[in-house]
């Protein structure tokens, strides 16, 4: 297997958009407004500042993804990397393509000094990624998560 793990660009908005709606389907029985997360995509692929994908791509297609965004810790004096958007195709799956992606983004985060750890959140009952998560080396956080989620009010 030839994986080449990159950094997205615009021309991988669609894809990127496509992945994303097939995320939310998929954990959560969501399906989100295909122009809206067209949109959303190209905000981060546009302004560095929000974030940055990386992505798997095996022979000019892309396999894999994850969105990496940025928390400032106080605390820490240093940035925490959230890894968010994460989605491999279904064919794919089961061969360590997260496991590449997640070497990337740890390797990267490592280099630099501004980076204090990496954080993601899971839905508490996916328990496939909560294993992937593991397996890759991350621990289960102290935290709850608490929220408003203004898209899903009437």
């Amino acid at each position: 297997m030839t994986l080449l793990i990159r950094e997205a660009n615009p021309t991988d908005a669609e894809i990127l958009a496509e992945n994303n709606r097939a995320t939310a389907w998929e954990t959560e029985e969501r399906e989100l407004d295909p122009v809206l997360a067209r949109k959303g995509v190209e905000a981060v692929l546009d302004d560095p500042s929000r974030g940055f994908y990386l992505v798997a791509e095996e022979d000019g297609g892309i396999v894999g993804q994850c969105m990496v965004t940025f928390e400032w810790s106080d605390w820490r004096c240093g940035f925490f990397w959230w890894i968010q958007s994460v989605y491999v195709r279904k064919d794919w799956r089961q061969r360590g393509i997260f496991s590449r992606i997640y070497r990337a983004v740890e390797g990267e985060a490592r280099a630099r000094e501004d980076v204090v750890g990496l954080r993601l959140y899971v839905d508490a009952d996916n328990l496939t990624a909560r294993r992937a998560y593991r397996s890759a080396g991350m621990q289960e956080a102290r935290y709850v998560m608490f929220e408003v989620d203004f898209t899903l009010e009437p």
